[in-house]
């Protein structure tokens, strides 16, 4: 079989994310229909398997438990793998629970060993709950901190991306006041490179990438603040030397309107809710999380454990779904 067949044949790994939440629902629910490749779910068997029985879904749709990726062949099963012992059926959808934190942890620990070795095409994750995963042991601010930590990666950032807007964002999870002083030219333009990459590999021949200042109306010259004339410019013209088409700094205010027209094919936005905001109005049921810098392809919803709907049989599956198949677009043969 040539590089390509194995590339095709190597599967999408999914990860239950926290069990008191929507993850197993929304999987179970994207399992109901038909794949653009295939896929293996890290996670809890006997939860996707009560899952897929409340919901009533397709009888024909069988849960598979492997021990290892290496077991794994292309199917219409439900393929789990669980390298942990399974988690009590005690713990209750929408309840903080430590043993569903630990184990959304443990299955994210495994699904990222098993790509960072080459045998997944990408991994996709479902919701984890912060406090929940803090309570059994693994005290990280979210996915991204976990997936760079494990991957000795020091250079990454969070994309946010819908069918209207991309983002992309400087620092991550940091307080407010913590955010001017972590800014840095280097730290701009490692994430103006990570843009360009990004958009690249999602299929933009000719990335154009705007670039927001981080103080009202981008600093007006030094005015309302230095960060834009002595941090952020000056990392946008040494992309521009690179040959990237970055421009900026551009007001936060009006940047990501001009994006959704059509100007730019992404944005890089300096903190957390600035650039966020903008992609979670436009609506979270198609939006997707990127952590660009990886050695793999990771893509995730674009929501949390909704705690408040888990169990009820109302979560929709959209942003799984988009996830998914921007993971497929992302890694096509001729990428590996």
């Amino acid at each position: 079989m040539n590089a390509q067949g194995r590339l095709h044949h190597k599967p999408i790994g999914i990860t239950m994310g926290d069990a008191a939440g929507i993850g197993p629902e929304i999987i179970a629910k994207l399992f109901s229909q038909p794949l653009s490749a295939p896929a293996v779910v890290y996670g809890d068997a006997g939860v996707l398997k009560r899952t897929i029985k409340q919901l009533g879904l397709n009888p024909s749709l069988a849960v598979v438990e492997l021990d290892d990726i290496e077991s794994f062949s292309p199917g219409h099963n439900l393929q789990v793998i669980s390298r942990i012992a399974p988690l009590p059926e005690s713990i209750q959808a929408g309840q903080i629970n430590a043993d569903a934190g630990r184990g959304a942890y443990e299955y994210l620990c495994h699904a990222i060993d098993d790509a960072n070795s080459g045998q997944l095409r990408a991994i996709v994750t479902a919701p984890l709950h912060k406090k929940a995963m803090q309570l059994g042991g693994a005290d990280f601010p979210g996915h991204t901190e976990i997936l760079a930590q494990r991957t000795g990666t020091k250079h990454f950032a969070m994309m946010l991306a819908n069918h209207e807007l991309r983002v992309i964002l400087v620092t991550i999870h940091i307080p407010l006041n913590q955010v001017s002083a972590s800014l840095t030219q280097e730290r701009e333009l490692q994430t103006i490179r990570l843009a360009h990459d990004a958009c690249k590999h999602a299929g933009v021949a000719h990335p154009r990438i705007a670039v927001a200042g981080v103080n009202p109306h981008a600093g007006e010259n030094g005015r309302f603040g230095q960060e834009e004339k002595e941090i952020i410019t000056p990392a946008i013209q040494q992309a521009q030397r690179e040959g990237i088409n970055a421009g900026g700094p551009f007001p936060g205010d009006t940047i990501f309107m001009r994006a959704r027209r059509g100007e730019f094919d992404i944005v890089v936005a300096q903190y957390h809710d600035q650039g966020l905001i903008p992609v979670k109005y436009l609506g979270v049921d198609h939006g997707v999380n990127v952590t660009v810098g990886l050695p793999f392809i990771r893509t995730s919803v674009d929501h949390g454990t909704a705690f408040d709907i888990a169990g009820k049989g109302v979560a929709d599956p959209s942003s799984l779904k988009a996830a998914f198949n921007l993971a497929v677009t992302m890694t096509p043969p001729n990428l590996h």
